[in-house]
């Protein structure tokens, strides 16, 4: 029987269909009095229906969350927050958002609420990243961690089909590292499996790109998958995948979610070998033989974006990529070689289906 460690974090988690009703009550249980509300450009009448709905509680909206949390926004937020006298903030997005909610969180010690509207699961997590001078830096902190996720499906019925996919697939990322993490443990793999099951039932379905009872219960499946993952990616190391994905989307300004598309299968080929049994558990969630090819090819029948030239990757850059990849290296199943790790990003850059 293998020893290992169980870490579980202290979180609040309400999941349902019309749970944003519940959201007046949950910042009573948070004690705050003095909200400021984060979200995206995109995404401000999002958020000002937050704040028509806590009133006279919210002393702001911050609408400027951004990919990758460039410093200087983290900065012009933190100093929202003590300039307004905020007590509490409260995210409402994707990952972009939530990670400028732990950038504050960092230099405050009041709570954040969450409220997903993607899959990204960065609210599951303690990890933060910040961007300065072209390089992502991240690191865990339990401070980061939102103390409040309202997880309400009917955030995500106008998520279009191909950020849904995506979005999608990127927590599928989360979970597949957590089976091959050097502080892997049985609870987290049972809930990695389930996680990668459920998102891989509702993805076929969200391509339907209807409004039925199909398509919002895949939804739900969708949600409730992504809140698995994201739970798995915050309680064990992340590897190869991971690194790789914050090198291109930090030192290259490739959006987050896509970038782990296409690189999830060709980081699951590179380390297969070395990790026989998470591959096995992965491709069985998933109805197929091989991890990776079952993951290239779930994105694929969904219409995902395959190759890192699609979304901006200059075949110029792999060079510095690859050289970028290999410092600050993080704990991986299968040693970093440079010659294998550049020939996958180039494998990534062509979008080849992983060969196996």
């Amino acid at each position: 029987m293998n020893e290992f460690v169980y870490t579980s974090h202290s979180q609040r988690v309400v999941f349902g269909v019309g749970a944003l009703s519940r959201l007046e009550a949950e910042v009573d249980l948070l004690g705050a009095r003095r909200a400021l509300i984060l979200a995206t450009p995109d995404q401000r009448e999002d958020a000002e229906r937050i704040a028509a709905i806590l009133g006279v509680r919210v002393v702001g909206v911050f609408a400027k969350a951004a990919m990758h949390v460039p410093i200087e926004i983290a900065r012009e937020a933190r100093e929202t927050a003590r300039r307004l006298d905020a007590d509490c903030a409260i995210a409402i997005g994707g990952g972009s958002t939530t990670g400028l909610g732990k950038a504050i969180a960092l230099e405050s010690d009041f709570p954040i609420l969450a409220i997903p509207t993607t899959y990204a699961g960065s609210e599951m997590t303690p990890i933060y990243g910040i961007t300065q001078a072209g390089l992502k830096r991240t690191g865990r902190d339990s401070r980061v961690i939102p103390k409040t996720v309202i997880y309400d499906p009917e955030l995500t019925y106008s998520l279009p089909v191909s950020m849904s996919v995506s979005s999608a697939i990127n927590a599928i990322a989360h979970a597949a590292e957590g089976l091959y993490a050097v502080d892997a443990n049985p609870i987290k793999d049972l809930m990695a499996s389930e996680g990668i099951a459920a998102i891989g039932r509702a993805l076929p379905l969200l391509t339907l790109d209807a409004d039925d009872a199909t398509v919002r219960r895949a939804r739900f499946d969708a949600l409730y998958g992504a809140w698995l993952c994201g739970s798995v990616l915050g309680a064990v190391a992340m590897s190869l995948h991971h690194k790789l994905c914050h090198t291109l989307g930090g030192s290259f300004d490739l959006p987050h979610a896509e970038t782990h598309t296409i690189i999830l299968p060709h980081a699951l080929a590179y380390n297969a070998k070395a990790a026989s049994r998470a591959m096995e558990r992965i491709a069985r969630a998933l109805y197929g033989t091989s991890a990776p090819q079952a993951v290239f090819d779930l994105a694929k029948r969904s219409g995902a974006q395959l190759a890192l030239k699609d979304i901006g990757m200059k075949e110029s850059d792999l060079d510095k990529a690859c050289e970028v990849a290999l410092q600050n290296q993080y704990p991986n199943p299968r040693a970093l070689e440079k010659l294998a790790i550049r020939q996958l990003l180039q494998d990534a850059y062509d979008g080849v289906r992983p060969k196996m």
